[in-house]
Parts: structure tokens; sequence; C-alpha cells
């Protein structure tokens, strides 16, 4: 797996380039997440595997992990989330500061998974939105390592106002997040 390196789109000459800082922006947080990984279950010891020498999650320039909700801006939430932890998960979300994004990660975390009991939540965007979902029981590292890329691709695209707008607020609020 080699990725592309990405040149933007303007107008460049001898030692310069103009170019929109929506583009600019999406660039740099593009190649610089910092993933918080909320890992519950066997999906927590896939994404470990993924972080590691054969697959290398740091290429993608997602290298430096954050255990604190407010120094990140990926949240990837991998295994089973049961009801009780819903209100943890959610306040995890809460604290971190826009922009952030989601990735769910296994059949547990966007569906329940083959626990479709009364103490398991049956998706985390029952509390939280989500913005990539990755299949699996579990996903194997290519596809932890492919959602990641489609997270790159949503927030290299993304645009600036795109937070501020009255459709993300109606989002927000469809949750009871303010």
């Amino acid at each position: 797996m080699s990725q592309e390196i990405q040149k933007l789109e303007g107008f460049e000459g001898p030692g310069f380039l103009a170019t929109s800082l929506d583009k600019a922006v999406g660039l740099a947080r593009k190649n610089s997440l910092w993933p918080l990984p909320f890992a519950t279950s066997c999906c927590g010891i896939e994404f470990m595997a993924t972080m590691a020498s054969t697959y290398d999650l740091g290429r993608f320039g997602a290298e430096r992990l954050s255990f604190s909700p407010r120094q990140a801006d990926l949240l990837m939430v991998m295994g089973t989330i049961s009801k009780k932890m819903g209100p943890v998960l959610r306040q995890v979300y809460e604290q971190m500061a826009e922009p952030r994004w989601v990735l769910s990660v296994g059949a547990c975390a966007s569906t329940g998974g083959i626990f479709d009991t009364y103490s398991v939540l049956q998706g985390i965007d029952r509390i939280i939105p989500v913005d990539v979902y990755v299949p699996g029981c579990p996903p194997r590292p290519e596809q932890i390592l492919d959602g990641v890329l489609k997270i790159q691709e949503l927030v290299a695209n993304e645009s600036l106002r795109r937070r501020n707008s009255d459709e993300y607020k109606d989002l927000l609020a469809s949750y009871g997040i303010q």
C-alpha cells in the first residue's frame, strides 16, 4: 500500500504556490490526525496490529495516539459498547474540540454485532454522530487503514465553514449535543 503525495491545486511559480485556505488547511489536517482509540474488545487487538510495524498507521499521518479527548480529533470506537458505557463514550466525544471525526470500527460498534441483547448498545450512532464505518468482526488491519484513509479524504475536502453551518448544528442538536 503506497500513498501518493498530494499536490495542492493553485497558481504556482518558482518558489511559491497560491491556493485557497480551505485546501491548505485540509491538507494539513488530513496528514496530522491525532486518533483517540476507544477499544473495548477484539477490534482493539486488530487496531494494535494496524499500529504495529507490518501495517504502520504512522505512514498516513496518524502516528501520535492521544489518550486525552482534549488533544484528539479522531475518535476511533472499536468493540462492544454496553449501554452503561454509552454515557462515558458520549462524554469523551463532547470533550473533544472541534473539528472532530468519528470512526466506528467493527460490527459491534456499528450495529451491536452478534450481541442483540438489552445490555449492548445497538450502534454508537444512537448516541454520537459517526463519519465512517469499518465493517467486519473483527475487521482486518487493511480495513482499518481504509477507514482512516476515508476519514482523511473527508478531512481534506471539508469546508472550514461546515462546522458553523446550520445543518451541522442541527445534526448535533438531534443528538442533544450543543
